[in-house]
């Protein structure tokens, strides 16, 4: 079984109001969190609860952490919250998160098994696009967060996410299909589930980029190492 942590915080609460087993994909229960592990990444959160650094925190409800497997084999992460996520605190429970959740199982795991999280963690205006400074104020969370939970792969959800782990400013077009590396992790490129749901045109390339993921997990019946 794999550990599980989900966090959110409001602005007006501060204090940790999910932490540990909490309902997966398709109604399915998610494993209690390792209380250490869930410490490191209740933590994080704790410091993104309280973060000022940049103008997103003057308008949100929630901060939006992060949520899911301590020992992912994937970690997906995407650009940041909008409104649903805002409103609960959980990343991608919107339509491109239900979408997502559709990706998963194609690559033989259950939303539970992955960690996912986005560049920044307050939901930006009107869903725009994060601003440079606000990407750079959030970054370092998001970083923290990789090497707390030791992802053995890493999928970058549209371009933001991709040209802000990468340190690019590449197209998403010309990024997927090949295997990058941030610290050392592998890294896939792929579309952001909501730019798919606007063309369909893109699932082909997505499904293509699914299986290049797929290939870079271990080997069944191995074990994410805890540290």
């Amino acid at each position: 079984m794999q550990d599980y942590v989900s966090t959110g915080f409001s602005r007006k609460r501060p204090e940790l109001v999910v932490t540990g087993p909490t309902p997966a994909a398709h109604g399915q229960a998610a494993p209690a969190a390792s209380p250490a592990l869930a410490g490191d990444l209740a933590g994080i959160a704790v410091q993104i609860a309280s973060c000022v650094k940049c103008s997103l925190c003057s308008g949100r409800r929630t901060t939006v952490p992060g949520e899911g497997s301590q020992h992912p084999p994937v970690m997906f992460v995407g650009e940041g919250p909008g409104e649903e996520e805002d409103r609960t605190g959980r990343p991608f429970v919107g339509a491109a998160g239900q979408y997502l959740d559709k990706w998963i199982p194609s690559i033989g795991l259950q939303r539970g098994e992955c960690f996912i999280a986005n560049i920044v963690k307050c939901r930006p205006p009107r869903n725009r696009e994060p601003r440079p400074e606000e990407i750079s104020a959030c970054l370092p969370y998001l970083q923290a967060q990789i090497q707390a939970v030791k992802p053995n792969t890493i999928c970058c959800l549209g371009r933001i996410a991709a040209q802000a782990l990468l340190q690019t400013t590449a197209s998403v077009g010309s990024l997927r299909g090949k295997v990058h590396t941030w610290q050392g992790i592998p890294l896939v490129v792929t579309y952001h589930p909501s730019a798919v749901l606007r063309d369909p045109e893109l699932r082909k390339p997505v499904w293509v980029d699914l299986k290049l993921l797929k290939t870079l997990f271990p080997p069944a019946g191995s074990k994410t190492p805890a540290s």
